[in-house]
């Protein structure tokens, strides 16, 4: 049932990834500024003559970008037309489209205009927030006609903790697109310590790299606390305990390329890109734990 939704899904929530590490990859490479301040041509011209290297990493961002969105809406609008009898189908096509057009809108400002650094760093949260609207999307395809949607009963207490998590996660996520912003990733010396001190203070770049690695140590607890909850509690609840599990594996993974950042000094740039990309699957995996958790429970 709606398997070209279905492969057309899939192929979009590849796009989608592939433009979120193009922008990492701007990011880390000083590209931002590869094309002036010129959008959408690059230096006034459709195909830039002689181009840098920087030139051609925010071009071609720019150019897979715009790909992937048409992709996107597509994408949204077919959804509509297919699973308009879906409760989530609607709100998640309409977050799809809204999410990709401020992400560009958020892109090209950058170059036109310029922005601060807390906007800058807004552009990766709204990234990681249109990659999970898609990837719901094509979930929302391969449910349909399955003879009992997933909705897991569960307690007050345990939704309102993981919506505080799902929220916490997403604040973790802004901390670290700043870190790469305000080009304080190498701030802080060793790991667990920062420059020999446990405190170093929240100003200046050491403060902003400390204080994303609390919070990033943070959201490693609060991950294994709704992973051991949802053991113990919901074991039956197979898809909870395994995107808990899932959760729980991805932010290791996740501080252990950060860490690996650090101490190789930033210079190997997968790690990097690989650190961006951990951190988007796992709010796509928590997004789709948020949407089963909002649904009715069957009796």
């Amino acid at each position: 049932m709606h398997k070209r939704l279905k492969v057309y899904g899939i192929l979009t929530s590849i796009g989608l990834l592939i433009v979120l590490l193009q922008g990492a990859l701007v990011t880390k490479t000083g590209s931002g500024e590869g094309c002036g301040a010129t959008w959408p041509l690059c230096f006034g011209e459709v195909i830039p003559v002689n181009p840098a290297i920087e030139t051609i990493i925010e071009y071609s961002h720019r150019i897979v970008s715009g790909l992937v969105g048409a992709m996107v809406i597509i994408l949204a609008i077919w959804s509509w037309k297919q699973l308009k009898h879906v409760r989530e189908t609607k709100f998640m096509a309409i977050a799809a489209v809204a999410l990709i057009i401020f992400q560009g809108l958020l892109g090209a400002g950058a170059v036109v205009f310029g922005q601060s650094k807390a906007i800058l760093a807004l552009h990766f949260g709204i990234s990681a927030m249109s990659l999970a609207s898609v990837v719901l999307l094509m979930i929302l395809a391969f449910e349909d006609g399955k003879p009992k949607q997933i909705a897991p009963k569960v307690t007050r207490g345990y939704k309102a903790f993981f919506f505080f998590v799902i929220t916490y996660c997403y604040a973790v996520i802004y901390t670290g697109a700043y870190v790469k912003h305000t080009d304080s990733a190498l701030a802080c010396a060793g790991f667990p310590l920062c420059n020999g001190m446990v405190f170093p203070g929240l100003t200046g770049p050491m403060g902003v790299q400390f204080l994303h690695r609390v919070a990033g140590i943070t959201l490693a607890i609060l991950l294994l606390i709704l992973m051991m909850w949802t053991i113990s509690s919901y074991r039956n609840e197979l898809v909870l305990v395994w995107t808990s599990i899932i959760a729980f594996i991805l932010i290791i993974l996740q501080m252990i390329t950060g860490i690996s950042v650090v101490f190789t000094q930033n210079d190997i740039l997968s790690i990097g890109l690989l650190h961006a990309l951990i951190i988007s699957i796992l709010f796509s995996n928590l997004a789709y734990m948020a949407m089963v958790l909002l649904r009715k429970p069957t009796k």
